[in-house]
C-alpha cells in the first residue's frame, strides 16, 4: 500500500530513566514494563480509539483520529500509573513521559513519519516523569472541550526542530512532583558526558572512558570551574541525551560531549560544548594525533573548553605536572583497565584491579596514580576482611602510599588516595588530613577527594565536619557517590549519638548496595544503642552471610570514646544472637 498523508494526533511515550532502571534490574524492569503495556496502556489506547504504531523498547508511538481522545488517553494512563507498583521504592518505579502533538504525517502500514511525529517526540522529552506535555495546536483544540488545567511553558527550542515549539504542561493530580533542578553554582559549571567509542571494537570502551576521565581531571585543575565528577556524568552512558535535562539534573550550565576513535597508533577526539540552558552549541572541534601525544590531546580539549566557557579567562591554561603520569603507554592502558574494575565494589573486581595495577607498576615503578590506587585497593581489602593476613596487607598499603607521594606528590588524585590509605592504616591522622587538604586545594572539584576527606574527618573524631565534606562530595557527584556518602553520613550521625538519623542513612545505603559490611556493622551498633536488640540481631545475622568478621579491627577510629561506643554497640548486637 503506497504511503498517504493525513492529519492525526500523535502520542509519544517513553520510560523516564530507563537505562538506569535496566542497569539496576534488567529482567525485572522489562517484565514490569511489559505488564504496564499489556494491562493498562494498550487497553487505554484501544478504549480511546487509537492504535499503537510501534513499540520502541522503552516506549511507544500511537496515533488517534481525535486529539481529544489522545489527550484523554494520556491523562488516564498517567493517572493509572500512579496507582501501580505501590510496593516498589519510588526511585525504582516505572514512570512515563508523554508528549502529544497534532500534525500532518506520512502514513505507511506499520509506521508514520514527518515533522508532526518529531515534534511529539520532542514534547515527550520536555515532560517530567509521570507528566504530559502538549503542543500549542493540541492545546488550542482541546482547551474548551476538556476540564484539564494547562501550564504554558512558553517557546521551547528543541533538538532537530528548526522553529521553536510552544509547549503546555498538563498537571496530573496525585502525581509525584518532579525533583527541583539543582541550583547553578556561583562559578562556571560543566559536566563531561561519556564519549562514544567509534573504534568499532567493544574492547576499546575502556579507552574512551579513560580519555573522558583524563579530560575531567584536566578541567578540574581550573579552580574557577565547577566540574561534575565522572561517576555522575557516566550514569548517562548509552542513553539518548537531552542536554537540558542533564543540566537540570546535575546543576550545570555547560555540557561537553564527543567521541573517541582509536585505530592503530592514531587517535581522534571530537568534542562539542553545549549551553544546557539554551541547547545552543558554543564550540566544536576535532583533535588528531598519535598515541604518544594522547596527553597533549587531552589538554588541548580541556583548555579549549575552558576558553569558551569564560572568555575573560582565556589566558588561563591547564597546568599539568611537567612529568606526565607515565611515559609508558602500556602502563597507562593497564591503569585504565583497573579503574573499570575498582568501581565494581566487590572482591573479584578489587583483585583484578590490583593485578592490573601491579603489572602497570612493574612497567613503570614511578607511576604515581597506579601506586596510590593500589594503596586504596589495600584499604578495601582490610575494610571488607577479604584477607586472613591484614597486617601484611596494611604494610603493603602504607608502602605503596608513601612511594606514590615520593614520585607524584603534587597530583590531587595521588594525594587523595595516599591520604586515605595512610589515615586508615594507622599512620599520623593529622598528617593524612594535611595531605587531603592539599589535594582539595589543588582540585576543589575533586568529588572523591571530598569523600575521602569525610572519612578522614570521621577517623579523626570530627563527625559534623565529616558530614559537611560528604555533602560537598554529593553535590559534585550527585548521581553516583550516594552509597559511600550515605554510609559516611550515617556513621557521622552515629558518633554524634543521633541514632535515628544514623539508622535512616545506613538503611538507605544498604538498599542501594546490600553487601557493605561497614554499613551492617554500624546499623547493628545503632539499633543496639537504641534498645532495638532484635533488629540488631537480625542485622548481625545478615552480616554473617557476607563476612565471618563481625567485630573488626577498629584502630583507625582515633577517638577512643567514639571507638568504644561503636564496639560496645556492635558486641551488644552480636551478643544477642542465639
Amino acid at each position: 500500500m503506497p504511503p498517504v498523508r493525513r492529519l492525526t494526533a500523535i502520542l509519544a511515550a517513553d520510560v523516564a530513566g530507563y537505562s538506569r532502571l535496566m542497569g539496576a534490574d534488567e529482567e525485572g524492569t522489562h517484565e514490569r514494563l511489559q505488564a504496564h503495556l499489556r494491562e493498562l496502556i494498550d487497553p487505554k489506547i484501544a478504549e480511546h480509539r487509537g492504535r499503537v504504531v510501534k513499540n520502541t523498547g522503552d516506549g511507544l508511538l500511537a496515533e488517534f483520529a481525535s486529539v481529544v481522545d489522545a489527550v484523554r488517553c494520556a491523562a488516564e494512563v498517567q493517572r493509572g500509573m500512579i496507582e501501580r507498583e505501590p510496593e516498589v521504592p519510588e526511585d525504582r518505579r516505572i514512570r512515563f513521559r508523554i508528549g502529544v502533538n497534532l500534525g500532518d504525517v506520512i502514513a505507511e502500514e506499520h509506521d508514520i513519519f514527518g515533522d508532526g511525529v518529531n515534534v511529539a517526540a520532542r514534547l515527550e522529552t520536555l515532560a517530567e516523569p509521570g507528566g504530559i506535555c502538549v503542543s500549542r495546536m493540541v492545546h488550542d483544540q482541546v482547551r474548551d472541550k476538556l476540564t484539564f488545567a494547562f501550564e504554558d511553558l512558553g517557546e521551547q527550542q528543541v533538538k532537530n526542530i528548526a522553529r521553536p515549539v510552544r509547549a503546555y504542561r498538563i498537571p496530573i493530580a496525585g502525581n509525584v512532583p518532579p525533583e527541583a533542578p539543582l541550583a547553578l553554582p556561583d562559578k562556571p559549571s560543566i559536566a563531561v558526558l561519556p564519549f562514544a567509542n567509534m573504534s568499532g571494537d567493544p574492547e576499546q570502551e575502556y579507552f574512551a572512558d579513560g580519555m573522558v576521565e583524563e579530560i575531567i581531571t584536566a578541567l578540574s585543575r581550573i579552580k574557577w570551574l565547577f566540574v561534575i565528577a565522572r561517576n555522575s556524568s557516566f550514569t548517562y552512558k548509552g542513553q539518548a541525551i537531552d542536554v537540558r535535562q542533564v543540566g537540570r539534573e546535575l546543576g550545570v550550565r555547560y555540557v561537553l560531549e564527543g567521541s573517541v576513535r582509536k585505530a592503530g597508533g592514531r587517535v581522534r577526539i571530537t568534542a562539542q560544548l553545549i549551553d544546557a540552558l539554551s541547547d545552543a552549541h558554543l564550540w566544536a572541534d576535532r583533535f588528531d594525533g598519535s598515541l604518544e601525544d594522547v596527553f597533549d590531546l587531552q589538554d588541548k580539549v580541556a583548555s579549549s573548553v575552558a576558553g569558551v566557557i569564560e572568555p575573560t579567562l582565556q589566558t588561563a591554561e591547564i597546568r599539568r605536572s611537567a612529568e606526565r603520569p607515565t611515559h609508558d603507554l602500556t602502563a597507562y592502558d593497564l591503569y585504565l583497565r583497573a579503574l573499570a574494575h575498582i568501581r565494581s565494589w566487590d572482591k573479584d573486581g578489587i583483585s583484578a584491579a590490583l593485578d592490573l595495577l601491579g603489572r602497570a607498576i612493574e612497567r613503570d615503578p614511578r607511576y604515581g596514580p597506579a601506586l596510590a590506587l593500589s594503596a586504596y585497593c589495600r584499604v578495601q581489602i582490610n575494610t571488607n576482611a577479604w584477607t586472613d593476613d591484614q597486617e601484611t596487607n596494611r604494610r603493603e598499603g602504607v608502602h605503596l602510599a608513601r612511594l606514590a607521594l615520593q614520585v607524584s606528590g603534587d597530583d590531587p588524585g595521588v594525594l587523595g588516595n595516599a591520604a586515605y590509605a595512610l589515615g586508615f592504616f594507622g599512620e599520623d591522622i593529622h598528617a593524612a588530613i594535611v595531605l587531603i587538604d592539599s589535594s582539595l586545594s589543588l582540585n576543589p572539584s575533586f568529588a572523591n577527594g571530598w569523600q575521602r576527606s569525610g572519612w578522614l574527618r570521621l577517623w579523626a573524631g570530627q563527625p559534623d565536619l565529616a558530614i559537611n565534606h560528604f555533602e560537598t562530595a554529593l553535590r559534585l557527584c550527585p548521581r553516583h557517590l550516594r552509597t559511600g556518602v550515605l554510609v559516611g553520613i550515617g556513621v557521622a550521625h552515629f558518633f554524634a549519638r543521633r541514632f535515628e538519623e544514623a539508622s535512616a542513612m545506613l538503611r538507605q545505603s544498604l538498599q542501594e548496595h546490600p553487601r557493605l559490611p561497614p554499613a551492617y556493622r554500624f546499623l547493628a551498633a545503632t539499633y543496639a544503642h537504641m534498645g532495638r536488640l532484635d533488629e540488631a540481631h537480625e542485622i548481625v545475622r545478615r552480616l554473617r552471610a557476607i563476612t565471618p568478621v563481625i567485630v573488626p579491627d577498629a584502630t583507625h577510629w582515633r577517638n577512643s570514646e567514639q571507638r568504644d561506643l561503636y564496639l560496645e554497640g556492635l558486641r551488644l548486637g552480636a551478643g544477642q544472637e542465639t
